[in-house]
């Protein structure tokens, strides 16, 4: 049975959250879709929501003209390390959610690194 493009990144996603979980360390999980991205800081613990940044956050729309593109993601990027750093988490593990590294996930976790956020 061939699985669909959705259920393959589903399973990928999987694989990596399997490993981050046995490391036991705070993630930053991306989503992206066509038209927006989304990231969030969870803890390892009780997999509670620490920090979230997305492109359709007022400050962030004001910046770009579009949210589905590689400079909103860097916007995004460097506005969740800045939120995650003042809820005094410096270290996670990236969670691409079975996203393909390259483009908008990788100008995000850039832009994270260049904020000062470790991973």
């Amino acid at each position: 049975m061939k699985l669909s493009k959705k259920e393959n990144r589903l399973r990928r996603a999987r694989k990596g959250r399997a490993k981050i979980r046995e490391l036991g360390i705070t993630r930053l999980s991306v989503h992206r879709t066509p038209r927006h991205i989304y990231a969030q800081v969870i803890d390892a613990d009780s997999a509670t929501i620490i920090a979230a940044a997305s492109s359709l956050e007022l400050e962030v729309r004001k910046g770009i003209k579009n949210g589905g593109n590689v400079e909103a993601a860097a916007i995004v990027g460097a506005r969740i390390a800045e939120k995650a750093k003042a809820a005094g988490v410096d270290t996670v593990a990236f969670d691409r959610s079975g996203f393909r590294y390259h483009g908008r996930v990788k100008a995000l976790a850039d832009a994270a690194r260049e904020a000062g956020l470790k991973f």
